[in-house]
């Protein structure tokens, strides 16, 4: 008797059930933490101003403030098209702006998540079931690459391309492993050059393609994708240019990225890496040893690292290619100790990997609350917005710290609210400007009284007793009404602070003790 069929819904778990609960988590982290930081600020206000702009390119955002280098602009038009209609309808139904800024998040986060599927899929292909199973889970608990997938960071549009270089260097078509990574290269990362120079070598070294093919292939393919850049990004900028050429002739040759803070040549191994793949970065060393089928995969993208690691300035988020490669290699080791752990020096292997798990899983959680806690800017903006519902016309000042710190123009609202992010206003001009509210690091400000301050992630303390691990969060982000307007002080403002201690808004409370005495007006 034949078995019964499984049910439309058992194949769809199937099938996609892994991808279900990697997109669960990735929505998880775009919902709770929906705001962004400075590093994708260009992306996320290209993306805003496509949407609600459209071709009236003299109100875009990167004219006024065009950043260090330029970017371009195809990551962020890709992803609006696609958001387009769920923002419409959103814009239709008087849905608040920030709401935009979490769609095209979750589309972002959709397209890394599929070309991790692809990746998926391959894995279980070459090396079964159980190493699929465990490069799931070992994605799952670690916090980096879910919380990034949503970023629209360069490095995360460049990823999307470095994944499907992924999928199809193990499918075997090396032609399209080229061309994915120089599409990553030439338009959203130029230094992807690093880890198409360490495949191309490999590729090249094991005869999987000869030399005349990959030059064709590379070439042809750059020649198409620089035309393609050059064009849609000299329109959007106003001028002609290919943004990636810019970016590598001042991170490289000018070597001015080490402005921005310089680390020593192994932090890359002995910090970003173990903070980012926890309990699979000692499973991927492991794993090279124990299933040698990885090590034509594993070295070029080690050897991309190590190669990385000569520039002074570091990120994790420059190297955050090589970690779906990497986990590949944990899996392996994984399944291996998975499958011997009913054997005799295996079992404890494997009661450590268990606890390895589960203590990944847990620094995971802590640091999900410090990011969780790290964007008081956009809470501060969203505080102001809920405490005054008046309706005359209200100007913000919103100063660079806490532009960088969560605000972008998807948390602005409509009139009667304006904004300023106008730079370089000394503290003791604020009072000849005629601002409603300021929202800044400073706690005290002549002419302007202190209505809130709003908690953010400090550091981190171990202390004595359970949880061993507590965060310590202080005042980062201050708000000011300005003393000559009788409507906002008219108002019930909690007050700030008077002391270190005294804490505020946190990302998930009310606004709370006054203390206006220590303000001096």
């Amino acid at each position: 008797m034949a078995p019964p069929r499984p049910s439309p819904a058992a194949r769809l778990l199937r099938e996609y059930g892994w991808d279900l609960m990697l997109g669960s988590i990735a929505a998880f982290y775009a919902v709770m933490v929906p705001y962004t930081k400075v590093e994708e600020s260009f992306n996320v206000q290209a993306m805003h101003d496509i949407l609600y702009h459209n071709y009236h390119i003299e109100k875009y955002d990167h004219l006024e403030f065009p950043g260090v280098v330029p970017r371009s602009f195809i990551g962020a038009l890709v992803v609006s098209v696609i958001s387009w209609p769920v923002v419409f309808l959103m814009h239709l139904f008087h849905v608040p702006k920030v709401y935009g800024l979490l769609a095209v998040r979750i589309m972002l986060g959709s397209i890394i998540l599929m070309t991790l599927r692809l990746l998926r899929v391959q894995v279980k292909r070459k090396f079964g079931h159980h190493a699929e199973a465990f490069y799931v889970i070992l994605t799952a608990i670690q916090f980096h690459l879910l919380f990034y997938s949503t970023r629209p960071l360069p490095n995360i549009l460049a990823l999307a391309f470095v994944n499907l270089t992924y999928y199809f260097w193990f499918k075997g078509n090396h032609r399209r492993t080229l061309e994915a990574l120089i599409v990553a290269a030439v338009i959203f990362r130029c230094d992807m050059i690093l880890l198409l120079g360490t495949i191309g070598l490999a590729l090249l070294l094991n005869r999987s393609i000869s030399l005349l093919e990959a030059i064709k292939c590379c070439v042809s393919t750059a020649i198409i994708c620089i035309g393609l850049t050059a064009l849609v990004d000299s329109i959007m900028w106003r001028r002609i240019l290919w943004p990636e050429f810019e970016v590598l002739w001042f991170n490289s040759v000018l070597n001015r990225s080490s402005e921005w803070g310089t680390h020593s040549i192994h932090w890359y191994f002995t910090s970003a890496l173990p903070r980012s793949m926890l309990i699979a970065y000692p499973l991927c060393m492991i794993g090279s040893f124990l299933d040698r089928r990885i090590l034509p995969y594993i070295l070029p993208v080690f050897s991309f690292v190590v190669l990385y690691s000569k520039l002074p300035h570091k990120e994790l988020r420059f190297i955050i290619a090589s970690i779906p490669m990497l986990n590949v290699s944990a899996s392996l080791a994984a399944s291996r100790v998975y499958n011997n752990r009913k054997k005799s020096g295996w079992k404890l292997l494997y009661v450590l990997m268990i606890g390895g798990f589960l203590a990944s899983l847990g620094y995971s959680a802590v640091t999900f609350m410090a990011s969780y806690n790290n964007y008081p800017g956009g809470y501060a903006l969203k505080a102001l917005h809920e405490a005054d519902s008046l309706m005359n016309e209200k100007i913000v000042h919103i100063d660079a710290f806490t532009a960088m710190s969560g605000v972008s123009r998807f948390c602005e609202s409509k009139y009667p609210w304006r904004y300023s992010k106008e730079e370089e206003i000394s503290i003791e001009e604020y009072q000849e400007r005629n601002f409603t509210y300021l929202l800044n690091e400073h706690r005290h400000i002549s002419g302007y009284k202190c209505l809130f301050a709003v908690d953010g992630f400090s550091r981190a303390k171990i202390q004595p007793r359970i949880p061993p691990l507590s965060l310590v969060k202080e005042p980062k982000v201050f708000a000011h009404g300005n003393t000559r307007d009788p409507d906002i002080l008219s108002l019930n403002w909690p007050g700030c602070p008077c002391g270190e201690d005294t804490h505020q808004i946190s990302a998930t409370g009310p606004l709370t003790a006054n203390c206006e005495d220590a303000q001096p007006v």
